[in-house]
């Protein structure tokens, strides 16, 4: 059995509260909600980095098919954006924050002497590492239990609308084209208290752009980000290309229409012709019977 020091067994209690899950096995929530800086010369297992790999997998499968379930009327492109915006960063770490993870993550000296610099991304991180941890100790339906209480009760069709990041908007481009773009953290640089991670984006084998950032999703952002730059041209540029593409569909729908109003017109011509025809036979053979001859002209 592991043995716990008197604050992380505080943490660790304070940690079940929030998650709202008793852990069979303990330490992986202790590696979970454990940052690199506080394990500094120790193996990478201590830390939660590995989990947040496994947890960022988890939670977009989790949020996905929560996605495709509840709004069967989006197309793949709104479920994308739906997805991407629900598991960004910004999302991750505001609800860690409000759920209280800054209480019970820990943090090694050298974090804690820049005074938790770091906390916005350790925030995200854990959210993730947590996620991974209750797959591997409860099963895939105790983390689902965990996300659609945390994070899935913020989904809303709105946000189908229009992309939330880079990474969505490249996304939707390449995928016109049937292609579906993947990123690789190509290297980490920087003290593990001060890290700098940089990630390149391809479309199939072909490497597209680099970028470079504080988190891995934010050097992911920005290689996407630089990906659009190449291959459509700026975000003022690719805003003006969407307005005029949106131009077009509207021209086409209104022409479209246009001649669906003018066959409508046409057929209710032609109907009313006939039954005008049809009537006035109808009006002679009634006459005919009668022995009164059909009206003629003047």
């Amino acid at each position: 059995m592991t043995e716990f020091t008197d604050d992380e067994r505080r943490r660790l209690d304070l940690a079940q509260d929030i998650v709202q899950y008793r852990f069979n096995d303990e330490a992986l929530l202790l590696h979970a909600i454990t940052h690199p800086s506080a394990v500094e010369g120790k193996a990478i297992a201590c830390s939660y980095e590995r989990y947040e790999f496994l947890g960022d997998s988890i939670l977009g499968a989790i949020v996905a098919e929560a996605a495709f379930h509840r709004y069967p009327e989006i197309d793949e492109g709104g479920l994308t954006r739906i997805k991407v915006s629900l598991v960004s960063g910004s999302s991750l770490s505001k609800v860690g924050e409000e759920l209280g993870f800054a209480d019970f993550i820990i943090f090694g000296q050298s974090e804690q002497g820049t005074g938790k610099r770091g906390l916005h991304s350790a925030l995200e991180n854990v959210f993730e590492a947590l996620v991974a941890a209750l797959y591997l100790d409860g099963g895939i339906d105790t983390a689902r239990t965990f996300v659609t209480r945390t994070l899935i009760i913020h989904m809303s069709a709105d946000m189908a609308r229009e992309p939330e990041n880079p990474k969505s908007v490249l996304q939707e481009r390449l995928q016109e084209d049937g292609i579906t773009p993947t990123y690789k953290l190509v290297e980490t640089q920087g003290p593990p208290h001060d890290r700098t991670f940089v990630t390149q984006v391809f479309a199939g084998m072909q490497a597209l752009a680099s970028g470079i950032g504080r988190t891995k999703k934010e050097s992911e952002s920005q290689a996407a980000e630089s990906a659009l730059e190449s291959l459509f041209g700026t975000a003022e540029s690719r805003e003006q290309k969407a307005q005029a593409k949106a131009a077009r569909a509207q021209e086409k729908a209104e022409a479209k229409a246009a001649r669906a109003q003018e066959k409508a017109e046409a057929k209710a011509a032609r109907a009313q012709e006939k039954a005008e025809a049809k009537a006035a036979k109808a009006n002679q053979k009634a006459r005919q019977r009668e022995g009164t001859p059909p009206a003629t002209e003047e």
